[in-house]
């Protein structure tokens, strides 16, 4: 195993042969049996692959023609192990994958091998072949070159990581199931320290071909020796003492003495150069008794190796021979014991290569559909863990905001910077209030509202006066056609038939007059609070707050340094707060990421190690968001000096008590203002249903004055017929009954008994309009406008009233039609029974106002 361009001889690891297994079967049945056979079929790439990377593993010739090739095909068979470790049960238990069986030669004696149900054994053997692999790709390099050289280096860093990883990570368990002696600790130990021997060895080459400094080579090569020797000690000590070829034990103990020796030599040109010629010749003599103690019982050892030692000794000889000459004659210097001198230092320039990212399988997807249900639970514990700290850091965040906005507003900052600089700013409440008041129309526009309320009420009172006139003019034609034909004039009084109707015009003009009281009333408040409403025109409002001013004097004229360390101490707090609310977000993004289930399927330690590996990650932003807490409360503390230096140049209180007095001035002007404004709207509404109403009752006087013309007509013909003797009745008395519609002319004297007419209820009562009960009256005044729900009669229709006819004489009876506008005769001809009343002059019409959730508006 020597390399034929260089003079240095080193090792290289043979890897362990295996026989081949199939892997696809048992895991496939053990898929369908444990999940289903729709997951088989979903993995069957994924079990194709591991087949295959199975058989290359097998035919290390023909799969991997290179190392490098090699190297990689190991490397992803591993990690695809991680994941199947995991998922697939490897045992003899009849529940477990229990078919499969892995078989594995020692490395370094042949004739031993292992077949086990166990994928400890698998996953050891793996990453021994992957290390020895690595040493291959050493050993073969061309360290003559520097760009070999640096290879080789690195290759057998990455070979004693390899070693280092199968002891801690593999090697316990597959030694525990029983596999061969090459794979247990003590071995790969004695296996990582020779390959950092040879690492290092590369590492002195390199320093030799560089003409470093001798002190620096002698360094490098003793350390080269310390790892020999780290070698030599558990290769020559049971378990592994009868377990290597004796060329082997020899090399690596030829090795430890020839860079002692080595280390000796380069020291010694140094103290040549020192003119220490005494401790030279002792350091010369110390390291060629090494080399020949080593010498004799090395047996077997490479011959390139030997030369090497022998051409060291040579040099040696020469030196130690020059060194005596040269104290003999003229340094004459006693030469030190061996006892007596320090050890040579070491300088250790490799160390293993971390393999841990390398061979983690948690990257790969093979088989990423099946989670046990192990995994997902302990994948839920780590959840809690992590919503835990995310829950903790995310209150600590909130709290660190919120206090300091209560500590800024209990300082009434920045508002008293602000309002230095001519920023003024009201609460958000006052100020919407405000907004609110200015877009309704403001106080300057209640005047516009007025006059709409007094032309409403001036248009009632015109509704009203029409309507009494309509009624009073009817009366008199009635009185004037009475008077004309005296008794002969049978027809019911208009005052008799109108009562019910003069009485709501009445209470109609009784409601007007009370409104119009309360108009009034809403004039003068008004008018005497205008200048307290003035304010809310303001607009800006701001511009009617007080304003913060510098003192008239000043003593040091330092009120803008105040000022300023002020600005810049709220500066910091915000950028603190800028940080918070970037490590609150930084916590949900590292959350949102974080997802171990891959590394978890991947492990093959604890569970709890992988956790507390991963949940440590979160420490940094932790510690971040506690130092920008801390950092928070002591510049607040600072603040609260700095603010009552502030307050006490620019005398800020009293500041403060002309602000809430001025605040205090508009929340009054707005409450004023929307008192009078609800007054008012309560005042249009009243108006615009009272016009309804009164338009209503004008309508039924309209139709009621209709009737009683036609009546009239139909009268005055009966009186001119009577006057004329055209009508003589069996016994004297003359009369005229007026047939309903429908009735023949044969039912028409058909004879009647005298009922008194009744008319009943409205036909749609409804409630009046009245403030809901319970409802205190408008402080402007007592009662702004007339309750409509009172215990006196309503004011527009007395519920359950009709109009009722005087009594006429027996063969007489008098009716009005059901409905005004019915055309043809308008009294009833038809039979009734005793105590039955005939229909009422006219329907009325629902009662006032109508039943809605606000006021009607007609349309």
């Amino acid at each position: 195993m020597a390399s034929p361009t260089v003079v240095n001889v080193m090792l290289a690891v043979h890897e362990k042969k295996t026989a081949a297994v199939d892997l696809y079967r048992p895991l496939r049945q053990y898929i369908a049996t444990t999940f289903s056979e729709r997951e088989a079929q979903a993995n069957e790439d994924d079990l194709q692959a591991v087949r295959q990377m199975r058989s290359d593993l097998e035919n290390p010739s023909s799969a991997a023609p290179s190392p490098e090739l090699r190297r990689d095909l190991l490397q992803h068979y591993f990690r695809a192990l991680a994941l199947i470790e995991p998922r697939f049960p490897i045992s003899p238990d009849r529940s477990h994958v229990h078919s499969l069986v892995f078989t594995w030669h020692d490395a370094f004696k042949s004739n031993k091998k292992v077949s086990l149900p166990s994928i400890h054994l698998e996953k050891a053997a793996v990453l021994f072949n992957l290390a020895a692999v690595y040493s291959q790709i050493a050993l073969t390099s061309d360290r003559s070159s520097p760009a070999g050289l640096k290879q080789a280096c690195n290759s057998f860093q990455a070979a004693a990581g390899t070693f280092a990883f199968l002891r801690d990570q593999a090697a316990a368990k597959a030694v525990a199931a029983g596999a061969t002696l090459d794979l247990s600790p003590e071995c790969t130990s004695m296996l990582e320290r020779l390959m950092l021997a040879q690492a290092q060895e590369c590492f002195f080459e390199k320093v030799i071909a560089d003409g470093k400094p001798p002190g620096l080579c002698s360094k490098v090569a003793r350390q080269v020796g310390l790892y020999y020797e780290e070698a030599y000690a558990p290769i020559t000590a049971p378990p592994l003492n009868q377990h290597f070829d004796r060329t082997w034990v020899s090399h690596v103990q030829l090795k430890a003495a020839q860079f002692y020796a080595e280390a000796c030599y380069r020291y010694s040109l140094e103290l040549h150069e020192k003119e220490e010629i005494a401790e030279e010749i002792a350091r010369l003599k110390i390291g060629l008794g090494a080399l020949t103690d080593a010498k004799k019982s090395a047996k077997g050892v490479a011959q390139p190796l030997m030369d090497a030692v022998s051409r060291l000794e040579s040099n040696m000889n020469r030196n130690l021979e020059r060194a005596t000459k040269e104290n003999d004659r003229v340094y004459l210097m006693r030469v030190p014991a061996a006892g007596s001198l320090s050890a040579l230092p070491g300088a250790s320039l490799v160390k293993p290569t971390p393999m841990g990212e390398v061979l983690d399988g948690s990257k790969e997807r093979l088989f990423s559909g099946l989670v046990p249900d192990s995994s997902t639970k302990a994948l839920s514990k780590y959840t809690e863990m992590v919503d835990d700290i995310i829950r903790t850091q995310a209150e600590k965040l909130q709290q660190g905001s919120e206090i300091a906005r209560v500590k800024l507003k209990e300082m009434d900052l920045p508002d008293s910077i602000l309002a230095l600089e001519g920023n003024f700013s009201l609460p958000m409440d006052l100020k919407e209030d405000i907004e609110a008041v200015q877009i309704s129309g403001g106080p300057s526009g209640l005047e516009a509202e007025l006059q709409q309320i007094r032309d409403l009420r001036r248009v009632n009172q015109e509704l009203l006066v029409q309507t009494e006139e309509l009624l009073q003019k009817e009366a008199n034609e009635d009185t004037q056609f009475r008077t004309q034909f005296g008794t002969r004039w049978t027809r019911p009084q208009s005052s008799t038939l109108t009562k019910n109707l003069q009485e709501r015009l009445n209470r109609f003009a009784a409601n007007l007059k009370q409104a119009s009281d309360s108009d009034t009333r809403i004039e003068r408040a008004v008018k005497d609070n205008a200048a307290l409403m003035a304010i809310l025109d303001r607009k800006p409002i701001e511009s009617a707050l007080p304003s913060l001013a510098r003192p008239i004097m000043s003593l040091d004229s330092n009120e803008d340094a105040i000022v300023g360390a002020l600005k810049q101490s709220l500066r910091q707090l915000e950028t603190l707060g800028a940080q918070r609310a970037g490590l609150e977000d930084m916590l949900k993004e590292m959350k949102r990421k974080d997802d171990i289930l891959p590394k978890l399927m991947a492990s093959t330690g604890s569970h709890e190690d992988l956790f507390k590996k991963e949940i440590a990650k979160y420490d940094q932003i932790c510690e971040e968001i506690a130092q920008n807490i801390e950092a928070q409360e002591q510049l607040l503390l600072q603040i609260q000096a700095q603010n009552a230096e502030f307050a006490s140049v620019f005398n800020l209180e009293d500041y403060k008590v002309a602000r809430e007095k001025s605040y205090k001035q508009i929340s009054a002007a707005i409450a004023k203002y929307r008192e009078i404004k609800e007054n008012i709207n309560e005042g249009l509404k009243f108006y615009v249903t009272l016009q309804d109403a009164i338009t209503n009752v004008k309508q039924q006087c309209s139709d009621f004055v209709m009737t009683r013309n036609i009546q009239c007509r139909e009268m005055i013909e009966d009186v001119q017929r009577q006057i004329a003797g055209l009508n003589f009745t069996a016994d004297g008395k003359t009369g005229y009954n007026y047939p309903m519609p429908g009735q023949s002319n044969s039912q028409r004297n058909a004879p009647q008994q005298p009922e008194a007419q009744s008319a009943p209820p409205p036909s749609h009562p409804q409630p009046p309009y009245h403030r809901p009960s319970g409802e205190q009256p408008r402080p402007a005044y007592s009662q702004p406008y007339p309750a409509y729900a009172t215990p006196q009669p309503p004011p527009y229709y007395a519920s359950g009233s009709h109009y009722q006819r005087p009594q006429q004489p027996p063969n007489h009876e008098y009716g009005q039609p059901a409905y005004p506008g019915w055309r043809g005769p308008y009294y009833n001809t038809h039979q009734q029974q005793p105590g039955s009343h005939p229909p009422p002059p006219y329907t009325v019409p629902a009662p006032y106002p109508p039943q809605q959730g606000s006021y009607y508006r007609p349309q």
